[in-house]
């Protein structure tokens, strides 16, 4: 665990973008029940967890894949931070609705790309993977060249991890469950008995209340 991980996910506790409620399970829109709540979106609204966010999420891209030519963010979590990021690297920004337009010119995405140019996806959070992959679907289809993902925090679902593989989209994530998990043990947010419930909702999200 880095200390950035760890600073990102002490930071998303304190400002209460993240609930962790092993008693009394969330439901997620997909119907899921889940002992955790991740919203992002609060980050907006606090300057220096943003900008921690974006150099941090600055340096990993640029780290990882440095032959990046344009930012794009998911609509609508990941705009403000593509926005930003995109301003610390000085590259081009776009964002890419979650279906195509019914008028005008039918885009999905907002802005402009040229063929073959090489971006990378900003997203707020990652369960499943399944909205930020069709988001790179359809940007491929709009002739970008796709090279990775990037986010605040991953619940590292199998699923998820098991959705980026089988499209051979490298991601990258600024924090994640497990050092999100040890900064709520260390700062009191849960106790110790909470952890393996919260441990085996990550092994099989599905069963875990059974």
């Amino acid at each position: 665990m880095s200390n950035l991980e760890k600073k990102i996910a002490t930071d998303l506790l304190k400002i209460e973008a993240v609930f962790l409620s092993p008693e009394n399970p969330f439901t997620w829109a997909s119907g899921l029940k889940s002992p955790i709540y991740c919203d992002n979106r609060m980050t907006m609204s606090y300057p220096a967890v943003r900008r921690e966010i974006a150099k941090g999420l600055a340096e990993k891209i640029k780290a990882q894949f440095p032959e990046v030519e344009v930012i794009a963010g998911t609509a609508t979590a990941g705009i403000p931070h593509a926005a930003w990021i995109a301003e610390i690297l000085d590259l081009p920004m776009v964002y890419i609705r979650s279906k195509a337009k019914e008028h005008g010119k039918g885009n999905q995405i907002e802005g402009r790309i040229t063929e073959g140019q090489k971006m990378v996806v900003v997203e707020d959070l990652i369960s499943t993977g399944g909205s930020v992959l069709e988001a790179c679907e359809a940007a491929t289809r709009e002739g970008a060249d796709v090279v990775g993902v990037a986010a605040i925090f991953t619940y590292e679902l199998p699923k998820g991890l098991e959705n980026f593989e089988k499209a051979q989209i490298p991601l990258v994530t600024l924090t994640n469950y497990t050092t999100l998990l040890e900064s709520a043990l260390e700062a009191n947010y849960i106790e110790e008995k909470d952890l393996e419930l919260l441990a085996n909702w990550k092994k099989d999200p599905v069963n875990w209340l059974n």
